[in-house]
């Protein structure tokens, strides 16, 4: 590395030597002050003790600093092959992009995948295809407590708050949610001005630091909270118990970035430290959790009802499954987010380590709420990584109802996926509170693409379901999804996985369940 920058050193001095000489007089007091630049850098980086590089490679060191910055353009943009970047690779994120503008997004000359891999998937088609439905189907999210059930698409706009995102890009998302008749969920920051600008229906959801609807001291207020929810345009309320990207811890945002707006929705102090717990202060155990739950949905008026998680252990879910039949009464839906899922920020620890991938996330919520014989009065909503159609499609085998996304609708708003949300310095205005960044995201244009990702995704995966021979997702099985255990063998879900009968659990729990459903107790969370 030494010979390379001695060599590129020479190599600049000598082309400044002959540009000085042929320009002219006037050149070498140019060529002498940049020499005097060039020196000055030089003793500072001799001189600084911070970086190892410069004091032993001064100036030309710099260039390391530099490439590095670019790394992440050069990777995306010259490196990655079309199929295996992350978070999404460059077929998705075309895919998304193309959608978004209404063009149809297709590919030539068969697949790049190698679809012989270990842990491939793919859906099963029928021979006799059916018709596609006219209208996309619906799930009604509501139980027998509920008085407002609420019609939900297949696919809708992930939690995302105000604060994370710009408040053009809630704009758009909302704008676009109202145009395509979806519903957006506004995240755990609270319902801002920008939510209710276009009447898009909302989620509302709800974190332990209660925003939007708590005490000067951070508790619960009923009062704000029935306040809220009583918005014709909250169709729903969703408790966050804990978030794929980063389960089991809170966050911060620092005292600078609280500024009016973010105070006001939130209702903290401007300019303080806003800090949102792990855990929350109105429950601690299942059976509280659930009295909640009821407790909210009567607040808002008996409109639909439920919370999210990130799933830890089994033990914990049969828990609450305990607790709701010992209660009485159920929430109206659940959403299971994945560990795959994104955030603004979080330690690379809990990104990478921390919480359970969706597939099982599913499946453990499914059959538990199979198992005790809730699942007919319980919608389940899939959050994690959800981009094509192909994965609604999965999703909904795997136990879902409907799906969310939020990283798919911030690249329909114009997302290059730089990975520097945290920043505030979003090249393209969708996470930052910069107001000269956030110009660049120009609503109407964007919304309108929102709508177009949207419609188009889910109408892909209505087409897919009646090649597989079915024409409401109802009619899907764990047949029709399988997986590579092998270069020669492949086994459909239905092999792979346990799948539990309707109330098998209460009756006679089978010996793969056993010992979760014992130590299950309606009065505490476990952590094992």
């Amino acid at each position: 590395m030494g010979r390379f920058l001695m060599i590129t050193s020479t190599l600049i001095a000598l082309v400044a030597a002959a540009w000085a000489a042929s320009a002219g007089p006037w050149a070498w007091w140019v060529l002498a002050a940049v020499v005097l630049v060039i020196v000055g850098v030089a003793v500072y980086d001799l001189l600084q003790r911070k970086h190892s590089i410069l004091r032993n490679y001064p100036v030309v060191g710099h260039l390391r600093f530099l490439l590095e910055t670019l790394r992440p353009e050069l990777q995306q943009y010259f490196i990655e092959r079309n199929w295996d970047g992350r978070p999404f690779d460059r077929d998705i994120r075309s895919l998304v992009y193309e959608r978004a503008k209404g063009i149809h997004g297709e590919l030539a000359f068969g697949t790049e995948r190698d679809v012989n891999s270990l842990g491939y998937e793919f859906l099963i088609h029928s021979t006799a295809p059916v018709a596609v439905p006219e209208r996309p189907p619906r799930v009604q999210v509501g139980g027998p407590d509920c008085a407002k059930p609420y019609d939900m698409a297949l696919l809708n706009v992930s939690a995302m708050s105000f604060g994370s995102l710009s408040p053009n890009a809630v704009r758009a998302l909302n704008r676009g949610a109202d145009l395509g008749g979806f519903a957006h969920d506004t995240g755990e920051g609270g319902i801002s001005d920008y939510h209710l600008e276009n009447g898009g229906d909302l989620v509302w959801e709800i974190g332990a630091g209660y925003f939007g609807a708590r005490t000067d001291i951070g508790d619960f207020d009923p009062a704000q909270f029935a306040d809220q929810s009583s918005r014709d345009q909250v169709r729903c309320v969703s408790l966050k118990l804990s978030q794929g990207a980063k389960p089991g811890i809170g966050g911060v945002l620092p005292a600078a970035k609280v500024n009016a707006e973010i105070a006001r929705t939130r209702g903290v102090p401007q300019g303080e430290k806003c800090v949102s717990p792990a855990a929350h202060s109105v429950f601690s155990t299942p059976v509280e959790l659930i009295e909640f739950i009821a407790r909210m949905r009567e607040l808002s008026g008996g409109k639909p009802t439920g919370f999210k998680l990130c799933v830890g252990s089994r033990t914990d879910v049969l828990a609450i499954c305990k607790a709701m039949l010992e209660v009485g009464t159920a929430p109206d839906f659940i959403i299971v987010d994945g560990s795959e899922g994104g955030t603004g920020a979080a330690p690379l620890e809990y990104e990478d380590h921390v919480g359970t991938p969706l597939t099982d996330g599913l499946l453990t919520v499914h059959n538990a709420l199979v198992g005790t014989d809730l699942r007919d009065r319980i919608r389940i909503g899939a959050s994690g990584k959800v981009a094509a159609g192909n994965d609604i499609v999965k999703r909904l085998i795997q136990g879902a109802d409907y799906t969310n996304s939020a990283r798919a609708m911030m690249m329909a708003v114009g997302c290059i996926q730089a990975q520097i949300c945290h920043t505030g310095k979003c090249p393209v205005g969708v996470t930052t509170q910069d107001p000269k960044r956030q110009r660049a995201l120009h609503v109407d244009d964007k919304s309108e693409r929102v709508r177009n990702y949207q419609e188009a995704t889910v109408q892909q995966a209505v087409e897919i379901m009646a090649s597989m021979g079915v024409s409401d997702p109802s009619e899907l099985s764990p047949q029709q999804l399988h997986r590579n255990t092998g270069r020669n063998e492949h086994l459909s879900y239905a092999e792979l996985y346990d799948w539990l009968e309707p109330g098998e659990l209460l009756a006679q729990p089978p010996q793969s369940w056993s010992r979760d459903w014992a130590a299950a107790d309606a009065g505490t969370f476990r952590s094992v």
